[in-house]
């Protein structure tokens, strides 16, 4: 590998790094101000709004100039947004501004993948990408969780700087202090990026022909008998993993009696399941038989339920890990799958922005939802039966409309017999 992806590598997980644990600082900061319970999962949900609104531009954008200013441009707005939480900002708008730096983030660290690496080489890069951003997720949560402990925080509220006041004075603000620090490595590690010599004269500037080529894009992937069942599949499944999230710590306090510094701890938990199984599913699951995993789907909405009988950390633990290993194992297959259509029927660059704007979507709804349920007090168990049975019945749903694609038409020849993944 050239030596720039090490620098884009270290630069994508230290800012992932920093977006997962500036969640949990986030949610501390929410409760330090007694905000109510609802207002939690509308966090994310402010957070992911920018990359619906904004899908179809984001990609003009990380085009227009070289990658590594893109970067370290939106690394900037999110040490912006970061700032503005100590400036009596609201959490939610705070947050809402990095999740603007985040949207345009994600289509330059993925462009210029291509940009900079032969076609042979793009597999595993992508693979050492989504590895680092698995594990950056769960170091994030588990740093979050760390920073805002009474232990770690009474550490760093006890550092006095001579004759500067800073006016951070409690736990979750020490913790979004820290955070500030992991962009600001990643955006020095933007500067470094170096420049592919790509020409970044885009052919269309006009937002009304963006939109409408974006719409179309959107329209070509639904109506593909593979492409719908494929993003149907990974648009529930990021939507479900990010209200999981939330369910998970709600239910950590609940049932098990943990403050957020460890229930946080149990998303980690959770995330180590879901990489077991990507792992697992990358080394057994051809792309012809994507298809074949989707009732892994339906056993996962299951298993979620069983989380109302559970009452012990351990047996909390290994059903965190079985449930992550499940989502891995199916949405892996799934997503190569989407890839693989979505770069034949529209290229990559336009695949991956049709997948976010659909994924993202899925997550605001269902996030809205869930904040819904806790607004109007609804008991966390009944939120987890609901929650389960919806995944499983979705998951059932999408299985029985590609039987019904297959036994209409020979969907082998639209992945290709000998393709492996």
């Amino acid at each position: 590998m050239k030596a720039g992806f090490y620098t884009i590598m270290a630069a994508q997980f230290f800012s992932s790094l920093a977006d997962n644990a500036l969640l949990i600082a986030a949610i501390a900061l929410l409760m330090q101000s007694h905000e109510p319970e609802w207002m939690t999962p509308l966090l994310k949900l402010f957070f992911i709004v920018s990359y619906v609104m904004l899908a179809p531009l984001v990609g003009a954008f990380a085009d227009s100039m070289p990658k590594g200013r893109v970067m370290f441009i939106t690394n900037t707005i999110k040490i912006v947004g970061c700032a503005m939480m100590f400036f009596s900002i609201h959490p939610l708008l705070a947050y809402a501004v990095v999740g603007l730096g985040a949207a345009a983030y994600s289509p330059a660290k993925y462009g210029i993948l291509t940009e900079l690496l032969p076609p042979q080489q793009l597999v595993v890069a992508n693979g050492w990408i989504e590895g680092l951003t698995v594990a950056s997720i769960i170091l994030g949560t588990l740093a979050g969780g760390a920073l805002i402990s009474p232990t770690v925080s009474g550490m760093l509220l006890s550092i006095d700087v001579p004759m500067l006041d800073t006016t951070i004075d409690t736990a979750a603000e020490a913790a979004i202090a820290v955070t500030i620090s992991g962009y600001a490595i990643a955006a020095a590690f933007n500067l470094y990026i170096p420049d592919t010599g790509v020409d970044h004269r885009i052919p269309h500037r006009n937002p009304v022909y963006l939109f409408e080529e974006f719409a179309h894009c959107v329209k070509l992937l639904w109506k593909d008998k593979l492409g719908q069942i494929s993003l149907a599949t990974t648009t529930l499944f990021w939507g479900a993993g990010a209200t999981l999230q939330f369910i998970v710590l709600k239910w950590a306090e609940t049932a098990l009696n943990l403050p957020l510094s460890q229930a946080s701890m149990l998303q980690g938990v959770t995330a180590v399941g879901i990489a077991m199984g990507a792992v697992a599913a990358a080394k057994f699951v051809a792309l012809k038989d994507a298809p074949r995993v989707i009732p892994l789907g339906m056993f996962m909405g299951l298993g979620v339920i069983g989380m109302v009988f559970v009452r012990d950390i351990y047996i909390a633990i290994a059903m965190l890990i079985a449930i992550g290993a499940l989502a891995g194992f199916f949405v892996v297959p799934m997503n190569a799958l989407l890839q693989h259509r979505g770069h034949i029927l529209m290229g990559a660059g336009h695949s991956i922005a049709v997948q976010n704007f659909n994924e993202n979507i899925s997550v605001l709804t269902m996030l809205g939802i869930y904040a819904l349920m806790i607004r109007y007090d609804l008991p966390i168990y009944t939120v987890i039966v609901l929650f389960g049975l919806f995944v499983a019945g979705a998951m059932f749903m999408v299985r029985k409309r590609h039987l019904g694609n297959a036994a209409r038409e020979d969907l082998s020849r639209l992945i290709g017999a000998d393709e492996q993944h």
